[in-house]
């Protein structure tokens, strides 16, 4: 008979909407950010303790890089920081300086690039979303691979990088995409409709076994989709809003859950609430996740 999943808070801190959660397997540790905070965090799990390092805020996600630094995304663009200076170079912009329209989620790609992608709040109905999903490679080149979407979450890559998940929290719809090395997205088709889960998806990855975990952030749950869009488990979390995931640990098979106490839009009063866990016996394993550049 299988153990039931063990969830743990980690540490004490309390994040107004933590986000972007990220597992480095060369120095086993995790990363992840307050957005609204400007704060990146590092958690050493063999002792608990936990750095922060402050960024401009409000930062939407972050990609590590062959060093010792990070790609970030930032409000209207991209920068690099040196987490052992803890020096923040500016990087290009969307070019799009607009007050209710910030990137978001993002995540590197198997080939070195990282891809970033817009929310855009406070529009009428009828006005069609700014921004779209972005993608910067090395050299600083910015390409906009998609437009139309309201509030981008979740990018993430089937494990033989083929495929590119990405949904729109707000229209509660995943999509996936053909992706390939150059060029843009291909055969865009619906994963996942949400409505019939109670909430939009929100931070996602992928497992070893090409399986989809995504946080339903508006029912405080994680759900694990099988590659034919299929919601095959479903895990109740002790807070009201968890925001994103990721595997980590020394066999990747805990799965980190950031979490919201006050967002723009979002509150929880719980005490754990903004709080990062931990979710261990799963029975599966994760992917090292991709790095920004070339090596």
């Amino acid at each position: 008979m299988n153990a039931l999943p063990r969830i743990t808070r980690i540490g004490k801190t309390r994040d107004r909407l933590g986000e972007s959660p990220v597992w480095d397997d060369r120095t086993q540790t995790l990363y992840w950010i307050d957005s609204l905070a400007g704060l990146i965090r590092r958690l050493l799990p063999a002792t608990g303790a936990i750095d922060e390092f402050s960024v401009p805020a409000p930062i939407g996600s972050l990609a590590f890089a062959h060093d010792d630094r990070a790609v970030l995304a930032l409000r209207h663009g991209f920068a690099h920081y040196n987490f052992s200076t803890r020096e923040l170079t500016e990087g290009p912009s969307i070019g799009l300086d607009h007050p209710t329209l910030r990137l978001n989620d993002g995540k590197a790609d198997p080939f070195g690039r990282f891809l970033a992608g817009t929310m855009h709040g406070g529009r009428a109905e009828d006005e069609k979303p700014l921004g779209g999903l972005y993608r910067i490679d090395a050299a600083g080149a910015i390409e906009q691979l998609e437009s139309d979407l309201a509030v981008t979450n979740g990018p993430c890559f089937s494990p033989d990088g083929r495929i590119f998940y990405l949904a729109d929290t707000a229209r509660r719809v995943i999509w996936a995409y053909g992706y390939h090395r150059d060029g843009p997205l291909r055969n865009k088709r619906v994963f996942a409709e949400m409505d019939a889960h109670g909430s939009g998806g929100d931070g996602a990855t992928v497992d070893a076994d090409g399986y989809l975990w995504t946080v339903l952030v508006r029912i405080g749950a994680i759900a694990r989709f099988a590659p034919d869009g299929t919601m095959v488990r479903k895990i109740e979390m002790p807070v009201r809003h968890p925001t994103s995931v990721t595997f980590g640990g020394p066999s990747l098979d805990v799965l980190y859950v950031t979490s919201i106490s006050r967002s723009t839009h979002l509150f929880d009063d719980s005490p754990d609430a903004g709080g990062l866990f931990a979710i261990e016996n799963l029975g599966v394993t994760g992917l090292p996740a991709h790095r920004f550049g070339t090596r």
